[in-house]
């Protein structure tokens, strides 16, 4: 398998498809592509690419094609088993995957206003209004998540998961703009931050020397 990503820095959507990857203990090449770069347009254009229409991550398994994180995950979870990535229990799944696709098409402003950038810390400013009502609803999607299901374990479901995998770049949000959470929810982020996965992709944006200068700027 070769899964292609942009920066580690700044690809959310990258981070997933990786970190999917990885928990499917299934070995593959991995490649960077630096986003916006001066080659990026002709890069798109290429046929690695093309299923995507230049979007990554997207993963080639021979002739097998998937460009989308959610779908990556689920491709995985097929050769894998599904119990890498989803709670065994039918009620527990049903919420997992429920949240996972929450996650993948909401909380829009929180993701246009505050984008990714493993490699900063801004000082913490008031977000927005709208920002605030989607982490309203993810800590009480956290919240529900730990309460029900989340037993002994530290993740959303107990064991690291799909729905971890889908919110690790929203922890990363937080922490880089120091937004508001709940209180319980701190335990859960450290849990995300110090699995091994994470520590790997945030070593190695650490490691990349590309800069995108908009997404250096804090938000205001």
């Amino acid at each position: 398998m070769k899964l292609i990503i942009g920066n580690k820095a700044y690809s959310s959507w990258s981070l997933r498809g990786w970190l999917a990857c990885r928990q499917s203990g299934i070995a593959f090449e991995e490649v960077v592509v630096p986003l916006y770069d001066e080659d990026w347009d002709k890069r798109r254009e290429g046929a690695e690419f093309a299923p995507s229409s230049g979007k990554v991550p997207i993963l080639w398994d021979g002739e097998a094609v998937v460009w989308d994180s959610l779908a990556i995950i689920d491709y995985l979870a097929d050769k894998v088993g599904r119990d890498l990535f989803w709670p065994a229990d039918d009620t527990a799944r049903a919420m997992a995957r429920s949240m996972a696709a929450e996650m993948h098409s909401s909380f829009v402003a929180l993701r246009r206003k505050h984008s990714m950038n493993i490699r900063q810390i801004y000082p913490a400013q008031m977000p927005d209004d709208d920002v605030i009502v989607d982490l309203k609803r993810i800590m009480e999607l956290w919240a529900q998540a730990r309460a029900r299901f989340g037993g002994e374990g530290d993740f959303l479901f107990g064991e690291f998961g799909a729905v971890d995998i889908m919110f690790a770049p929203v922890v990363t949000r937080i922490i880089t703009y120091q937004l508001p959470v709940a209180r319980f929810a701190v335990r859960y982020m450290d849990a995300v931050l110090r699995h091994p996965f994470m520590q790997d992709w945030i070593a190695g944006a650490q490691e990349e020397e590309w800069v995108i200068e908009r997404f250096e700027q804090p938000v205001g």
